[in-house]
């Protein structure tokens, strides 16, 4: 989506679901030795909706071994960036949380829950939780959290239902932030957090410029979780699948200086 210049890039951050690994699912042997070979060129960022248990068992327990610098320079950002972690000495090492309060997860539940009940997108049968409170963010899965990747592709192909769903919960509470998550989610967060979000503060806490950052995700379309990071005007690269990214991977770590 735009012509990347390799001398200029210090930070390459990536959506998880469907860009890194298939959802939910953990990354690739390939995936982890591509990482760490990047994050020994430039600093490396994960931002999603998802929350800190979601990158360990995903992410950061399939990295292979790598050099407490190369590690160093891994930043995690779950719920779009109202947390943030660093790896640091092999831990993970908080640098924030911006956690809702009591009332407003309260104000949130309830809300998700009636609607989807009113609007018929309240599953009987399903993989896990449909509501789950992560802290900064109140994550409605139609599914669960366990779903399988076939089962929630054919729930929602077109996004008809997630979007309307997210319309009327937002609707109900006009002080929060509602959004469209992964194939099958609907997050609530405070108002103004989404990826750019989570860029910005990345910038903020790194002093790496946002022109001096690629993004690489799947939903880069208007209506896809991602779309605000390009919004925002920050270099981005569209991908289909972990595969795509990793074949991108392939091309741009060489023609990246070594720290």
């Amino acid at each position: 989506m735009w012509r990347i210049v390799p001398d200029s890039i210090r930070l390459v951050a990536f959506d998880l679901d469907d860009t890194l690994a298939p959802s939910k699912s953990a990354i690739d042997a390939r995936m982890g030795q591509l990482l760490i070979a990047l994050a020994e060129r430039v600093d490396v960022a994960v931002i999603s909706g998802g929350q800190l248990a979601q990158f360990r068992s995903q992410v950061v327990e399939r990295l292979p071994d790598a050099e407490p610098a190369t590690l160093d320079r891994m930043h995690l950002l779950p719920t779009c960036g109202t947390q943030y972690y660093r790896l640091r000495n092999g831990e993970v090492d908080t640098v924030y949380a911006h956690s809702l309060t009591d009332d407003e997860k309260n104000r949130a539940q309830t809300a998700i829950e009636e609607e989807a009940r009113r609007l018929g997108y309240w599953e009987r049968e399903t993989w896990g939780p449909i509501l789950e409170d992560r802290g900064s963010q109140i994550t409605f899965s139609a599914l669960g959290q366990s779903a399988p990747l076939a089962a929630k592709k054919a729930w929602d192909p077109s996004g008809e239902k997630k979007n309307a769903l997210r319309q009327a919960v937002a609707d109900r509470i006009p002080d929060l932030e509602v959004r469209s998550g992964g194939s099958t989610s609907v997050d609530i967060t405070h108002r103004g957090i989404d990826k750019a979000y989570g860029m910005r503060q990345l910038a903020e806490q790194t002093g790496i410029a946002l022109d001096e950052m690629l993004f690489v995700g799947d939903r880069l379309d208007p209506d896809g979780n991602d779309y605000p990071v390009l919004a925002m005007g920050v270099a981005c690269h569209a991908v289909d699948g972990w595969e795509e990214t990793a074949d991108f991977l392939d091309g741009l770590i060489p023609t990246l200086p070594r720290r």
